[in-house]
């Protein structure tokens, strides 16, 4: 395995995984569909435009299925394919990492 080497599976899924906001995002479709603003909401922080672009990547790549449920007014709902809920072992594997080796970040200060 060579550094930049795209063929790589792994790096090609790194590569995807990195992507601000698409943990995030998986993280929370893990748990049932969403519409955009309910899934805005429990991702946080994500601008909107971004979090349609990275929703438009993943359901290219099948990891995302998009529903239009009516079109005036606008809703869709956005929930994972299978491929997506296999993302669920990433997840859990980062989440025990996490408690084991990253540190509780301090309280905030009062002043």
């Amino acid at each position: 395995m060579n550094e930049g080497d795209f063929t790589c599976p792994a790096y090609r899924a790194i590569d995807l995984l990195q992507e601000k906001w698409v943990l995030h995002i998986v993280r929370t479709l893990l748990t049932g569909p969403k519409g955009f603003n309910e899934l805005s909401r429990e991702v946080g922080g994500c601008n909107p435009a971004t979090l349609a672009q990275r929703l438009d990547h993943l359901e290219a790549l099948g990891i995302v299925k998009k529903t239009v449920q009516s079109v005036m007014p606008p809703k869709t709902s956005y929930r994972l394919t299978a491929s997506g809920q296999a993302l669920i072992e990433v997840v859990e594997a980062i989440d025990r990492w996490a408690r084991r080796h990253l540190k509780d970040p301090a309280p905030a200060r009062r002043t």
